[in-house]
């Protein structure tokens, strides 16, 4: 089924983009990175976090070009109600390292599933490491409760590129 997929992808004219497409796609991706934290800030920001919106770090298994605009978005996103530019920043680079991790085990043909692994634990680790200094708290204790409320974006995300492969398969072959 993988290689019927990646083979099916290469012929497919759905994934052949040009800059222009790339980056309208990226925009998109951001725009919806930023409108999901939006709506779940509440529970976005602070000590104790589930992000939704790093489900979105799974398209990267898709559509590798996305790695740079998941960390935009996550560093505009951060904007909202980060703990400013060092969370800012942070988070940026936790967006690109997570979204790279997803394209290496897309292109080390590691199951899907896999995608889990970076999305609940590069956040998991990265982002207390500056959240326990500003906000007082022991970085151990933050790592597992990052770790927790990521579990059910990291789910999300898998769900997602396994819908949207599906997709993808289906338009090749029409």
């Amino acid at each position: 089924m993988i290689s019927n997929f990646r083979n099916s992808r290469k012929n497919s004219p759905v994934t052949q983009f040009s800059k222009l497409q790339k980056l309208t796609i990226s925009g998109i991706v951001i725009a919806l990175y930023c409108v999901i934290m939006y709506f779940t800030q509440s529970t976005s920001f602070g000590p104790y976090q589930v992000r939704i919106a790093t489900s979105l770090y799974t398209l990267a298994y898709l559509y590798p070009f996305l790695v740079l605009p998941l960390g935009i978005a996550n560093f505009l996103s951060n904007m909202l109600g980060g703990l400013g530019p060092v969370d800012m920043i942070g988070g940026c680079l936790v967006g690109i390292a997570a979204s790279f991790l997803v394209v290496l085990i897309r292109r080390y043909n590691l199951p899907k599933v896999c995608c889990i692994l970076p999305v609940i634990f590069v956040p998991g680790i990265l982002v207390p490491t500056w959240l326990s200094y500003m906000n007082s708290l022991p970085y151990h204790l933050l790592v597992v409760s990052l770790c927790i409320g990521q579990i059910v974006p990291a789910i999300v995300g898998v769900m997602l590129i396994k819908a949207l492969s599906r997709v993808l398969v289906r338009l090749s072959i029409d």
